[in-house]
């Protein structure tokens, strides 16, 4: 027997990815930075999501996968994001040792005492590096334009935090733009070490909305400070 009594064994979780449109969908999740609801899996897969929701909750029940459950707030069931467990297969996905490294990389800062405002340095670099990639895919500015607009700054920001894993959600007024971090791929990390993880993807944006223009933080809420994370957003002195 390969697993411990009420513990699937490695032929369970065989066994459970056998099936092809099972298998896909782990792949989908695998691949995706984010939890993903069923009807994301749905889209991205061209499948209905009552194809798709058996085949979650028989991958949940054999350990493969994990699933959070967000409150509404109103009228209607709450929603279910899946991700991949951690300690499932990893299928050569995602290099398992990568975790492992992000950890004693950030024990080391901790350890050198590195301070918040050399954490956001290290991440502005980032957010620059990232920014320039996007600027460059976008439309030229006009001659007399400097940079992007407000709105295609804002746009390329979501998308990378996207593609980062963060979840963005966006809340506008007159007063500016708020970005709420829904979900923290670097949640754990972000936790015990908010000093060095927080301030690093504070310098992200930073760095991020400094090159590709139109937009200045205002403000940058770390998980010290409140839940969720968000960054505050104005329109750029020109």
């Amino acid at each position: 027997m390969d697993g411990h009594a009420g513990t699937p064994s490695r032929l369970d979780l065989l066994k459970a990815l056998g099936d092809n449109t099972r298998y896909a969908i782990y792949l989908e999740l695998a691949r995706s930075p984010r939890p993903l609801a069923t009807a994301d899996v749905a889209e991205s897969l061209d499948l209905h999501p009552n194809t798709v929701r058996p085949h979650l909750e028989r991958m949940r029940e054999v350990g493969l996968l994990v699933v959070e459950t967000e409150g509404r707030g109103g009228v209607g069931r709450p929603q279910h994001r899946y991700a991949v467990a951690p300690d499932a297969p990893s299928l050569g996905l995602e290099p398992p040792a990568m975790p492992l490294m992000a950890a004693m990389l950030v024990g080391v800062a901790a350890a050198a005492a590195v301070a918040p405002e050399e954490a956001a340095a290290i991440g502005r670099r980032q957010g620059r590096e990232a920014a320039a990639r996007s600027v460059s895919a976008a439309a030229p500015p006009s001659e007399d334009d400097e940079g992007i607009d407000a709105a295609v700054c804002l746009e390329a920001l979501l998308d990378d935090l996207a593609s980062l894993g963060f979840d963005p959600a966006v809340v506008a007024d007159d007063e500016g733009t708020t970005v709420a971090f829904t979900h923290c791929p670097y949640a754990d990390l972000a936790a015990a070490h908010p000093e060095i993880v927080c301030h690093l993807h504070r310098g992200m944006v930073e760095g991020f909305v400094e090159v590709a223009g139109g937009l200045d933080v205002s403000d940058f809420g770390t998980l010290v400070d409140r839940r969720p994370c968000q960054v505050g957003l104005v329109v750029a002195d020109r």
